[in-house]
């Protein structure tokens, strides 16, 4: 794929709302922490499947290691490009 899906911009537009993520910023930074509760990251699975078809399906290693827009974009390009070990 020469185009990855996934962006820091696409993914923090995914985090945009302010019903699941109120205490977000719209210019959430890269490397900010990011704490995403099971409520949060449950929503953001969801629409990551309903928008692009991907069906994710994160490890407790994995959602650990969700600390920062950029890791979340990362892990979610690797799921894309199937390099997830998926369970």
């Amino acid at each position: 794929m020469s185009t990855a899906t996934f962006t820091t911009d696409s993914v923090r537009e995914l985090l945009s709302d302010r019903n699941v993520f109120p205490g977000l910023p719209d210019d959430l930074g890269e490397d900010a922490e990011l704490v995403l509760d099971s409520l949060g990251l449950v929503w953001l699975l969801h629409v990551v499947e309903e928008r692009y078809g991907l069906v994710v399906e994160p490890s407790d290693e994995d959602i650990s290691g969700l600390t920062s827009l950029r890791r979340l974009t990362e892990f979610l390009r690797t799921v894309e490009e199937g390099g997830h070990d998926e369970r």
